[in-house]
């Protein structure tokens, strides 16, 4: 008896720890979409400010800039130049967050160099429960996974004095 409680009670504690993954991957896109768009208008300043001075593109006004014999403004280039990268590189994350199944948007958010921004993104973080099929569906398949790993020694340790009483 105290057995199938335990069972009931690993199974509620996956289940609902696994229901907030699904939120927490909605948490974390608006996240990276704030930080997206804000990233994206400083680069278009960058390209504005180009256009403005007659170079074909920020990269050309950045290379320029890099050349400069003020260390100050040869700094400034190399900001910019981070900045344009990092635009690039949330511009792959905000597709995959666009086009990718959940598995995918995970992997994402938990690859070890976007770790820091995923404990920005708990420190916000409040639980709940996912509305949509998809969400629910996960974090079900999820808990009775989980529940199956943490009881199989119990259950195997449950399975064997019956063997031996035979």
């Amino acid at each position: 008896m105290i057995g199938k409680l335990f069972d009931k009670l690993v199974f509620a504690t996956a289940l609902i720890l696994a229901l907030q993954a699904p939120l927490l991957v909605d948490h974390y896109h608006q996240y990276l979409s704030g930080w997206y768009q804000a990233t994206e208008q400083q680069v278009d300043g960058y390209e504005a400010t180009a256009k403005a001075h007659q170079f074909a593109d920020a990269q050309a006004m950045i290379k320029h800039h890099q050349n400069n014999a003020d260390a100050s403004v040869r700094s400034d280039a190399e900001q910019k130049l981070a900045t344009i990268s990092l635009l690039a590189e949330l511009g792959v994350g905000m597709d995959i967050f666009a086009t990718g199944n959940l598995l995918e948007k995970m992997g994402f958010m938990l690859q070890p160099n976007r770790i820091h921004l995923l404990k920005d993104v708990v420190q916000n973080f409040k639980p709940g429960i996912p509305l949509d099929a998809g969400g629910l569906v996960f974090a079900v398949l999820c808990a009775l996974l989980l529940n199956a790993l943490i009881m199989l020694p119990f259950r195997l340790f449950r399975a064997r004095p019956l063997a031996e009483q035979r």
